[in-house]
């Protein structure tokens, strides 16, 4: 029976935002079903036109989800029983605008989509832009780790490593976003879009890491 060592290797990497990921959330409530979704598409097209005009174009805003459901609430009756009442049917639409990260064009972007009359939610992150770049570099780094772990093991114990056997790995998606959160409200975001310089913030690196499994035959 062969010998073997079992070694995990672990990557990691600091990195610094590149991208900035604007999520927003349109919702439209109506009791007549063709009135909310025309709500909803009226709500779009104004926030398109807000992006429009300080440059994105209509691909550049994506749809990450798009719900229609029904929205009801509790509510007592003159017996003090509570019952279903229906409020309306709900139109749900999330997207995402994703650009190069500059401090004064995330100011300029947040006061034209806080101008707008369709008052989206929106949610600010930093990320990185080559991400395949990040998962190769991460892979390298890991079985860079993991040969080094088992070479001083393997020296340590009087043995020799031998042939790799196997590798088993996790292919699962990597959390590239910085921790820093960014929040504005709507009056200020309108007040720093018209403001000739923005404050230079600089977002905390992404800290991410990985791990890869080997397994090496040893001998004497």
């Amino acid at each position: 029976m062969n010998r073997t060592i079992t070694i995990k290797g672990i990557g990691k990497l600091s990195l610094k935002p590149d991208q900035v990921v604007v999520s927003l959330t349109l919702k439209a409530t109506d009791k007549n079903y063709d009135k909310a979704m025309d709500i909803a598409a009226k709500h779009l097209e104004q926030l398109r036109r807000a992006l429009a005009g300080i440059g994105f174009t209509k691909d550049d805003l994506k749809t990450t989800s798009f719900n229609v459901g029904t929205e009801c609430e509790s509510e007592r009756d003159k017996n003090g029983n509570y019952k279903r009442v229906f409020i309306g049917y709900s139109v749900t639409h999330q997207l995402k605008l994703e650009f190069d990260f500059d401090a004064q064009r995330l100011s300029q972007t947040l006061g034209a989509i806080a101008a707008c009359i369709a008052e989206p939610e929106l949610n600010v992150q930093f990320t990185v832009k080559d991400k395949e770049a990040v998962n190769v570099a991460i892979l390298e780094s890991a079985c860079v780790n993991a040969k080094a772990k088992a070479s001083i093991l393997a020296k340590a114990s009087g043995v020799t490593l031998g042939d790799l056997i196997s590798i088993d790995y996790n292919w699962g998606e990597l959390h590239l976003f910085s921790p820093t959160q960014y929040d504005m409200e709507d009056a200020c975001m309108r007040m720093a879009s018209a403001a000739p310089t923005s404050i230079e913030i600089e977002p905390d690196d992404i800290e991410v890491s990985d791990s890869v499994t080997f397994v090496w035959e040893i001998s004497k």
